[in-house]
Parts: structure tokens; C-alpha cells; sequence
């Protein structure tokens, strides 16, 4: 039986700081805020189609937000999530662009061939064009469509931007983390570029403006410019909270008490996009949209409790199939949701976004047939059951094989070596390597300054391959059943089997040098010309060409810039 030490806490201690309840709630910062007029006149039924926000927040952790017993200030999130229904049984992905592949196609990733890691900066890939886009079934619908933010699902030709998948305007970057300043982006030594971008422009001109800041003003002036007669979806993919770790000095202030720096800066960021939601709000309301708007808050996978972030009391951290790794963040405000002010333990799943939210615009889904979401809607407005009943978290069978599985241990019919994870009803099974395990607690407590390494450690159970858990009675993951209920286990293998059948090959070509920004003026953005669309269109490494003449120039074309990237960087160090 697993051994379990706790660091400098008891349960009583625990007990005392709340950090064991589900639904936790500062009614001190809610009260701040004060309550606008307007929301005392709600509209009595949905007569036109919602305007729709969806905010997206990058590397928050589970235990970040006011409302979830944090000791960082969010009032504006725990306002909007107070009078609106808080998702405390949502899920999301363990990193950034399968989360967000998954939120704007409605497919599990094993459906799009993004099933192993991120997109990189210098891959020729991104999201299958053959994809219908949650905003290109928005347009369809008659609705406006903007995007702020970061993209991160691919680049390389221009039919990957997002004004080519369905948004009319873009502003933000491209690849998965950039300086919240200067806009500039390293994809290891010497490989550096600058990302932001206006539609298919690079904003060199913004240069300098905080992105949190930046994005927020974008999304008052594109609803200052709308309408609000004509529907309207935008969506605000926020940079914070991801690494670097960069705030304006005022927000450092308010924790200058923190011991752990990488906490206090981390706590400024998120404190930071709080205000911008705030802003952002507040024009909804100006502007005349409020009344018949719905705001959906999401984060995009767990926070890395290395670098600020904290999932406490969750197993886990970003990167895992651990609790910490996929359970987010979530809640929806709007004054059209007929039961308000309420948790909902609805089984949710980022995927479910799609035909949720094209059924409140009232658009077609009957020509998008496959999609493994579901419309949540009723569960969340009006309470009732969600017609969710398992997720997918992922199969990937590139990731590292775990040394201790194998085909016996998976009764035969799956090789518990290979990453995977699945949720049924209330258990959930994970196989291969799920990532790292460890819960860690807030890293400002008395007992936990500046220190990354107090922690509480699963002393044994690392020679295994299977891990079984009843997530309705054990959330944290401190107990493994899969020894004592192989029933089960068997039962979810199967679940397994079945969803691999249907997955594609995995999508994941070898890096190219043509993509380092001095080949593109200094910025990253698309680099491939036709010829290179042509050699690439296939699964993985290139295909070969069907003329050999033309492979041998573009062979040694590639061993020039491979040279001459050598040189460059080689300077830059």
C-alpha cells in the first residue's frame, strides 16, 4: 500500500486554511465590486441570437482563482463566477494547443492528429484545414468574429492564420509564449523572433504595450466599433499566465509579503488579467451588450507550479493526466442562464464548447458530423443532467513509453505502456507514464518559503503502469483501486481500444530550418512556400518527392540553411 508523508501540514491545519472544500467563496472580494443597475432588467427569454465572449487564460492554476480559496486577489473573476454557475466538474487538456485545437474544433485530439505535444514554432503544421472552425460556424450563423491573443495552432502557410479559419480580425502571436513587452520569442539559442501580429500584418507598431493590457483595450475597441443589434463572438485567448514571468511594478506590490518570488510575480499576472476581465466587462455594458451576452471563462490546462502556479489540493501539475493537469478552471456569466448564482457538478469538457455555443447562435451543426462534444447549454443554464458521460482525456503513442508496462498488464488487449488516460462515470483510469505525480502545496505558506521541493511525495507505486480512481470520492487521486477492482480496469481498457480505433495517425513533422525568423524579416510567421506545402502535406517526416531532381535541390537547400543557421547562432552565443 502507498505511503503518503505531508510535509509541515495536518488535517486539522488543512481543515483551518479550507483547502479541502469544493466550493469555496471570499464574499470580502465579491463584495467589492459594486453592482451595476443594468443587471436588475434581464431580458425574459433568449429572443436573438447571444453575443458570446470566451476568455481563455494560459497556465492558471486550479487553485489561482479568489473563489477556489486562493491567496490571490481575482474579484472580478469570483464576482462574475458568484452570480453566474461555477464548473466545478470541467476538463480541459494538460497543455496549450491541444486545449485549444480541441475548444475550436470540437474534436478530441486523437480526431485531429494533434495527440502528442504542442505545435513548435519551426514545424510545418497546424491545424488540419479540412477542420471546420468553431468561428467559421459562427460566421455561418451571421456573427462577427475577432480574436485577441495567442493562436499556437500553426503557422507555417497562411491558410493556418486565424483570419483564414474563421475569425475576420487577429490580434496577438502565433507560437505558445512571447515577452509581454517586446513581443519576442526564442525557440532555443539564437533562434529568436518577434510575435505579434495584426490579421496577417506583424504589429511591429505595438511594440512595448503589456499584452494583458493590449488585449483588453483591443476588445473594447472592436465592441466600441460593433454594433451590439448584430451578434457578435469574440475571443480572448490571454497570454498571462504563462512564463515569463512579467507584471507591471503596482501589481508586484500588493505581494511584496510573498517569500517566493516566482509566486509573488505570478500572483501580479493573474491579479492583472483580473482587472482586464473587469474592463472588458465593463464595456460590454457600456457598449449596450451586456443584457443579451454570454461570458465563458475557461483556463487551458493546469498550472506549472514551478513557475508561480499552484493546483493544490489536486495531483499534479500542467503536463499531467493528473487532476492538476486537466481540471480547470471554468464558469459562465450571463443574464440569460435561468437557474444563476449556483454550482454545477455537470460532467463538462472543453470540447463541448463547440456545439454548445453554436446552438445558442442558432447555427447548423447537422454538416459537422464526428464532433465528440456535446451541448451542455441546459445543464448549465437550466440545471439539468449533463449528457456527458465520459471523456477522453488523450492517447498519445509517441510519448516515452513507461518502463514497467506492458500487453499482459493490459489483460491483452492494451499495452499499458503507452500514455493514456480516460474518465467513465465517476472512475478514471490512466496508463503509460501520466506525468509528474506529486502534490504540491501553495508555495507562500508559513512553512513552504521560497521553496519548490516541500512537498507531499507518493513514496512508492513508481514500478507501476495502471492507476485506477473514483473521482467522485476520491478527487485528490490518493487512493488506487486498479488492484482491487480489475473489472474496472478491463471495462476502461476497453473504452481505450475502442477510441484508439478511431484515432488518425499522429501529426508531428520534423522541425525546419526555413522557419528561423531571419529568414523572415525578424518576425515568426508563415515561411512555407508551395513547393515546401506540396513535400509536406504528409504524416510526420516529408514525403518523398515524386521528382528527384526537384527533392535534390530542396535536399541541398536545407543543408545550406542547416550550415548557415549553425553560423548564426554559433554568433549569437
Amino acid at each position: 500500500m502507498a505511503v503518503y508523508a505531508l510535509t509541515g501540514f495536518s488535517l486539522v491545519s488543512l481543515l483551518s486554511f479550507g483547502y479541502l472544500s469544493w466550493d469555496w467563496m471570499k464574499p470580502s472580494l465579491v463584495a467589492d465590486v459594486p453592482t451595476d443597475p443594468m443587471e436588475k432588467s434581464l431580458p425574459p427569454a433568449l429572443t436573438r441570437p447571444p453575443h458570446i465572449i470566451f476568455i481563455l487564460t494560459d497556465d492558471q492554476g486550479y487553485h489561482d482563482v479568489g473563489y477556489h480559496g486562493s491567496d490571490i486577489q481575482t474579484p472580478t473573476l469570483d464576482r462574475l463566477a458568484a452570480e453566474g454557475v461555477k464548473l466545478e466538474n470541467y476538463y480541459i487538456q494538460p497543455i496549450c494547443t491541444p486545449s485549444r485545437s480541441q475548444l475550436i474544433t470540437g474534436r478530441y485530439q486523437i480526431h485531429t492528429g494533434l495527440q502528442h505535444s504542442i505545435i513548435r514554432p519551426r514545424q510545418p503544421n497546424c491545424l488540419p484545414l479540412d477542420q471546420v472552425t468553431l468561428p467559421q460556424k459562427l460566421q455561418e450563423a451571421g456573427y462577427s468574429t475577432h480574436m485577441v491573443g495567442k493562436w499556437h495552432l500553426g503557422f507555417y502557410k497562411k491558410e493556418c492564420l486565424p483570419t483564414r479559419r474563421g475569425f475576420d480580425t487577429f490580434l496577438g502571436s502565433l507560437t505558445g509564449n512571447v515577452d509581454y513587452y517586446t513581443y519576442d520569442n526564442c525557440d532555443g539559442p539564437g533562434v529568436c523572433g518577434y510575435d505579434l501580429h495584426e490579421g496577417e500584418n506583424v504589429a511591429w507598431d505595438q511594440s512595448g504595450k503589456y499584452s494583458t493590457f493590449l488585449y483588453a483595450q483591443r476588445v473594447s475597441k472592436i465592441l466600441a466599433s460593433h454594433s451590439p443589434k448584430e451578434p457578435i463572438f469574440i475571443y480572448v485567448a490571454f497570454q498571462a499566465v504563462h512564463t515569463p514571468l512579467q507584471s507591471p511594478k503596482e501589481y508586484i506590490y500588493r505581494y511584496r509579503s510573498m517569500g517566493n518570488v516566482a509566486r509573488r510575480k505570478y500572483a501580479a499576472m493573474v491579479t492583472c488579467m483580473d482587472e482586464a476581465v473587469k474592463n472588458i466587462t465593463w464595456a460590454l455594458k457600456k457598449y449596450g451588450y451586456y443584457d443579451n451576452s454570454v461570458i465563458v471563462f475557461s483556463t487551458d490546462n493546469g498550472g506549472q507550479t514551478f513557475s508561480g502556479g499552484s493546483n493544490w489540493p489536486l495531483r499534479g501539475r500542467k503536463g499531467t493526466y493528473w487532476e492538476g493537469g486537466v481540471r480547470g478552471i471554468g464558469f459562465v456569466h450571463s443574464p440569460l442562464i435561468k437557474r444563476k448564482r449556483r454550482t454545477s457538478w455537470a460532467l463538462v469538457h472543453i470540447t463541448d464548447w463547440y456545439p454548445t455555443l453554436v446552438s445558442l447562435a442558432r447555427g447548423n451543426l447537422s454538416n459537422v458530423p464526428g464532433l465528440d462534444g456535446y451541448n451542455v447549454w441546459p445543464a448549465i443554464s437550466e440545471g439539468k443532467e449533463s449528457p456527458r458521460t465520459e471523456i477522453l482525456h488523450n492517447i498519445d503513442p509517441l510519448y516515452n513509453h513507461a518502463k514497467y508496462g506492458s500487453l499482459e498488464d493490459g489483460f491483452g488487449i492494451w499495452n499499458t505502456a503507452v500514455q493514456a488516460s480516460i474518465r467513465v462515470g465517476e472512475w478514471k483510469l490512466l496508463t503509460g507514464d501520466p506525468g509528474y505525480s506529486d502534490w504540491i502545496p501553495p508555495q507562500t505558506l508559513t512553512n513552504f518559503p521560497g521553496s519548490w521541493w516541500n512537498l507531499e511525495r507518493l513514496t512508492d507505486g513508481l514500478r507501476k503502469s495502471v492507476w485506477l480512481f473514483n473521482i467522485t470520492a476520491d478527487p485528490y487521486e490518493r487512493y488506487d483501486l486498479s488492484d482491487q477492482r480489475p473489472d474496472v480496469v478491463r471495462t476502461l481498457l476497453m473504452r481505450l481500444v475502442h477510441y484508439n480505433r478511431t484515432a488518425i495517425p499522429v501529426r508531428y513533422p520534423a522541425e525546419n530550418p526555413r522557419a528561423h525568423p531571419d529568414f523572415n524579416g525578424g518576425a515568426w510567421g508563415p515561411w512555407a512556400s508551395e513547393d515546401d506545402v506540396e513535400e509536406w502535406e504528409g504524416i510526420g517526416e516529408p514525403l518523398k518527392s515524386r521528382n528527384k531532381k526537384k527533392k535534390c535541390k530542396i535536399c541541398k537547400l536545407r543543408s545550406f540553411f542547416r550550415k548557415l543557421n549553425t553560423r548564426l547562432m554559433s554568433n549569437r552565443i
